[in-house]
Order: structure tokens, then C-alpha cells, then sequence
């Protein structure tokens, strides 16, 4: 049988698909050619990350699809319940990238409380003609240490954006309509863990109570932050989302770093994605990277051979 990857996989998943006997094509297809070629390649699983669309006309003009997976968590780019309906096998990765996402939320928290991502900037440029200047501009940092995380969606990577949270002497609080409590543990080098619980709580006293708010849920059909809830959070909070664009009103937002209100941003994933409106690319109080939560090596890695394991296991 042939898995069509289209999004890419690891090296360590082709590898054991070809060990399980089926044929790995990695070969880039354009979306509106997907179709097409699964049909003239006889292919019968296709894997996808968030850049290739499985759609209803896709499902319905490829008979031979058996499984359709996400190396991921979200999968709001396959018609999952029509798929379904159709005897079609839909798999996804939730724990592979957890801790790879989780890592890429601190990296933007660092970012911001030291504005990391703007003396990046201007570094280059003033660094030899303005040293002191740059060094008073940025001379007001924030420590993470002591403050409070607000987690929006406490599911495996909330957990995990937790454990990295307590790790470094936060307060950590969650709001979760669907996990009403959780028991989080931190992990050591040398074997000792520590186990606390984390009791969700309403969306608003989250807005209200938290120094720093970090999203992690699925597409919504609105918006979980926008004018109304930057109103009620706390002055100069910093808002962090790597989670799925169009769960922040990017205009509401904008305002609200322009006004001081929100201290910083950091956005892994955007409403206009793949092209992100040009006034939160050029916005010196954003702290950007263009949806790389999951991209790193030992994530592809956990992502590939999870896949290869469910394929596998399905179809042979």
C-alpha cells in the first residue's frame, strides 16, 4: 500500500512504514491536485500536517482512502465526521508535540518580558551607534518567577505548559469546560517528582487574575479574546497563543498593545494564516513565529513513528 506524506514526514517514520510494507511518497502536492494523484498512484493513506486540506470534495473523489492522518493535534483541516461516515479511518498524534509546543510558549513568555524579539530588531541596526539608548530601552524587564500563568485549555499541552510553568516558580491557573480538575506532574533529571492539582475556573476570574495568558484549544467559531476580555484582564498582562488563529481578535488586540493595556503578544498562529496581516507582522510588541510549535526534530520524530504505529496496526 502507498502513504502519500504531503506535508512531510521523519526520517524515523518512512523508515517504519517501509519496515511494515508500505511504499512512503513524499513528493509535494499542490491542494488542488491532491486529489488527482492519490487516484493515479493508487494511494491509500494520506498523511497531513495544517498546510493540506481534506475536505468533503477530496473524501468523495478518492474512493481508495482508507486512513487520513494529522502528524499533530487539531484537525480542522479534515472533514472528520464526513470521513468517518465514509469508513475512512482518521488518526492524529495529541501527545507527540506536546512538550515541543509547550517550549515554544516560554520561548515567547522570554521573549516578551525581555523584549527579546524587538532588540533583535534594532540590534543590528543601532547596537554600534546607540548602545546605551537600546540598553535604557530595554532595561525594564519582568521575571516570570512568582507570577501567574493562565492556561485556557488544560488538555496535553496545557499540562505540559504547565509542568515548564511550575518549573520556574509560577502560579499556574486553568479554565477548562470540558476537565474540571487535573493532577500535574513535574518530573525531575534524577527520578523525584513533585504531583499538584489544578481545579479549572471560570474564563473570566482567568482573564481577571492572570500576569501572563497562554491558549490552548482547538478552532472555535469565535473569539475567546477580544474586546471584552482584553478589558477585563489586568494591565500590561502579556498574551501568548500557539495554539490555532482565530481564537484572538487581532484588531482588539493591536489596540490593546497599542494602548498599553497588553504589555506583549506572542503569536505562533494567525486569523489571515498563511499571510498574517501586516500590522501584527510589523508590530514591535509581538513576539512572531510563522506555526512552528510542533517543528522540532524529536516531535517529528514522535510524530512519525506514532503514525507509522496506528497504520500499521489498521491495516495490517
Amino acid at each position: 500500500m502507498k502513504v502519500l506524506a504531503n506535508d512531510g514526514i521523519s526520517k524515523s517514520g518512512i523508515l517504519a512504514l517501509e519496515k511494515g510494507g508500505f511504499e512512503v511518497i513524499t513528493t509535494k502536492v499542490a491542494q488542488e491536485q491532491v486529489a488527482n494523484f492519490i487516484n493515479e498512484n493508487n494511494v491509500s493513506v494520506i498523511l497531513v500536517r495544517s498546510a493540506t486540506k481534506v475536505r468533503k470534495d477530496i473524501i468523495d473523489a478518492c474512493p481508495g482512502i482508507k486512513i487520513i492522518g494529522r502528524g499533530g493535534v487539531g484537525m480542522d483541516n479534515i472533514d472528520v465526521d464526513y470521513a468517518k461516515s465514509k469508513g475512512i479511518h482518521v488518526i492524529n498524534t495529541p501527545a507527540s508535540s506536546s512538550e515541543s509546543v509547550a517550549e515554544l510558549v516560554f520561548g515567547h513568555l522570554f521573549s516578551g518580558v525581555r523584549f527579546l524579539h524587538d532588540s533583535n530588531r534594532n540590534m543590528p541596526l543601532e547596537g554600534d551607534s546607540n548602545f546605551d539608548g537600546l540598553k535604557k530601552a530595554y532595561a525594564n524587564g519582568t521575571e516570570l518567577r512568582g507570577k501567574t500563568l493562565g492556561i485556557v485549555g488544560i488538555g496535553r499541552i496545557g499540562q505540559a505548559t504547565a509542568k515548564m510553568a511550575l518549573g520556574l516558580g509560577m502560579k499556574v491557573i486553568a479554565a477548562d469546560s470540558f476537565i474540571p480538575k487535573v493532577d500535574v506532574k513535574v518530573e525531575f533529571f534524577d527520578g523525584q517528582s513533585i504531583t499538584t492539582t489544578i481545579v479549572s475556573q471560570s474564563l473570566e476570574s482567568l482573564f481577571k487574575e492572570a500576569d501572563f495568558i497562554t491558549l490552548h484549544v482547538p478552532a472555535q467559531d469565535g473569539y475567546i479574546i477580544g474586546e471584552k476580555e482584553l478589558a477585563i484582564m489586568k494591565d500590561g498582562v502579556g498574551i501568548v497563543n500557539c495554539a490555532r488563529g482565530g481564537v484572538i481578535d487581532e484588531v482588539a488586540l493591536v489596540k490593546a498593545l497599542d494602548s498599553g493595556k497588553v504589555a506583549f503578544a506572542g503569536l505562533d498562529v494567525f486569523e489571515s494564516e498563511p499571510k498574517p496581516e501586516m500590522a501584527i507582522l510589523m508590530h514591535t510588541k509581538i513576539s512572531l513565529t510563522p506555526h512552528i510549535g510542533a517543528a522540532t526534530g524529536e516531535a517529528q520524530d514522535r510524530i512519525g513513528t506514532e503514525l507509522a504505529s496506528q497504520i500499521i496496526t489498521l491495516l495490517s
